[in-house]
């Protein structure tokens, strides 16, 4: 009888391998399932192999949230920058930072290692919001509209809708998309004509 032993993997892959089964662990069944336990049991490692790469629960969820910044300002970018002569929709935008904190799991990841004592946690975050305001501020006409505030005010409702968005539209008798239309609303007031 042939042993079942994991194939081996570049470290760049097994890393990958342990970031992709974190995530789908994170939409799955929410932040408290992204062990190193779990991510080794879904991808036929050991919980060494993983501190071997993370160091420990936290490096993988501080690298998860890295991970799906990344991720989502490289869409949010291309989506922007595709074609720079005409503006961006904002609901399309919408969805796109919506989606990535609610769907995504970002929001709740991100919540609960704050709420957990890792303030670190938003550190990916923020540097990569940063980095995206600037490279979409570049040039914007006109100069000095307020993509800053226009940010802020986006991922907080994103964030905010991730958390509580379908128990408050649940409770006050609105459909699921409110806050995305409102978020589309405000985005379009802000865009000049």
């Amino acid at each position: 009888m042939l042993s079942a032993t994991p194939r081996r993997l570049s470290p760049a892959a097994s890393r990958d391998a342990a970031l992709a089964a974190a995530q789908a662990l994170l939409i799955e069944s929410g932040p408290p399932a992204v062990t190193l336990k779990a991510v080794a049991a879904r991808i036929g490692r050991t919980h060494a192999n993983l501190l071997h790469h993370f160091g420990s629960a936290e490096g993988l969820q501080l690298a998860l949230i890295g991970r799906m910044t990344t991720d989502i300002t490289a869409t949010i970018r291309d989506a922007v920058l595709r074609d720079s002569s005409a503006p961006p929709d904002p609901r399309r935008l919408v969805d796109l930072v919506f989606d990535a904190f609610d769907g995504g799991g970002a929001g709740a990841l991100a919540s609960w290692m704050i709420l957990s004592g890792n303030r670190d946690a938003l550190d990916p975050i923020l540097a990569a919001v940063h980095d995206l305001v600037d490279d979409l501020a570049a040039g914007v006409e006109p100069a000095g509209r307020p993509i800053g505030a226009e940010t802020l005010q986006l991922v907080l409702l994103a964030l905010g809708d991730a958390l509580l968005g379908a128990a408050m539209a649940r409770a006050l008798g609105l459909p699921r998309d409110t806050a995305r239309a409102c978020a589309a609303s405000l985005l379009a007031q802000a865009t000049p004509d």
